[in-house]
């Protein structure tokens, strides 16, 4: 991957003195991170379609639904591409490292269950999900009832990374570091630590 372009770089007053190392991500795991077995996988009509990759060679985001947003994902961090809602599939022995992708509505958060499964089932071969990476469908806080959801969906990937409600993305404005909050910026920085850190060594069938 290409340097992170996503780092604030802080500029000290003249009469401030520099700012120390900036705190490192936790990139310790929250849920499992691998299949497990006992997970029964979904039915056919059910599950993501896939494609072959020749290598396993970069991060890829897995939209779990249309419009989850993984194409603006892709233009988050370059060097990294949009799967067009699928698994990418690279050939043996390393798997391609994935993050999903879903919006925080109630069929966005089934579809993001449904891929989870999917993956912990242990049908899809060759992949590392790293996590989910859920994004704002609307402004506001969630709805109690999908926020309990989303913390049942969570549970079953390694990671949760949330975006908020972005005006300027709605109107079409390319996401750039002056129209983005700065709780992207620390997802944009976890994930970039993440994918450095060499996670394509995770556990993942073959």
């Amino acid at each position: 991957m290409t340097q992170n372009p996503w780092t604030r770089e802080q500029t000290p007053g003249p009469q401030q003195p520099s700012p120390g190392p900036a705190p490192q991500p936790d990139l310790t795991p929250r849920g499992p991170s691998a299949p497990q077995h006992g997970v029964p996988a979904p039915a056919e009509d059910q599950r993501l379609p896939k494609f072959a990759i020749p290598v396993a060679d970069t991060l890829w985001w897995v939209g779990v639904h249309g419009g989850a947003g993984e194409t603006t994902m892709s233009q988050l961090l370059p060097g990294t591409r949009a799967a067009a809602h699928r698994w990418p599939i690279p050939p043996p022995p390393v798997p391609t490292p994935v993050i999903l992708v879903a919006r925080t509505h109630g069929s966005g958060l089934r579809a993001a269950q449904r891929a989870a499964i999917e993956w912990a089932s242990g049908v899809v071969q060759g992949v590392a999900v790293l996590g989910l990476v859920l994004i704002a469908d609307a402004p506001g806080r969630l709805p109690r009832v999908l926020d309990d959801f989303a913390d049942i969906v969570g549970g079953g990937v390694p990671r949760v990374w949330d975006i908020p409600w972005i005006e300027e993305w709605r109107r079409g404005e390319a996401p750039t570091p002056d129209n983005t909050p700065d709780e992207v910026f620390e997802v944009l920085e976890s994930i970039y630590a993440l994918r450095a850190s060499n996670p394509a060594d995770y556990p993942a069938p073959y």
